[in-house]
């Protein structure tokens, strides 16, 4: 999986790139062969937003994004979101199929 971070306008430590970089592989394992995580940190006067995306062949993008003052809670914001949609893709995944059994004839 690629991990792409952007930063706006933001001074984003190597801290919080790594507890992000961290928190989205979480994420990640529960929505299977995800490609593709984008992560967009963004500074606007004393509003700091923090924007996710994961990307995955056939299913949807999951995305999310969250502000406040500072980035650790926007950034923790943005990831609770992105979970929930990761539960309801998964749960929306087809079940596996076992090997059926053969019934006897009566």
């Amino acid at each position: 999986m690629q991990i792409h971070f952007h930063a706006h306008h933001a001074e984003v430590s190597d801290a919080m790139r790594k507890r992000a970089e961290r928190e989205v592989l979480r994420v990640a394992e529960r929505i299977p062969r995800v490609v593709e995580a984008i992560i967009r940190f963004e500074q606007d006067g004393n509003v700091r937003r923090v924007s996710l995306t994961l990307r995955a062949p056939q299913h949807h993008d999951l995305a999310s994004s969250a502000e406040g003052r500072y980035f650790g809670p926007a950034l923790a914001l943005a990831l609770s979101r992105v979970k929930k949609q990761a539960n309801k893709e998964k749960q929306a995944l087809p079940k596996a199929r076992g090997r059926r059994q053969a019934r006897a004839k009566v």
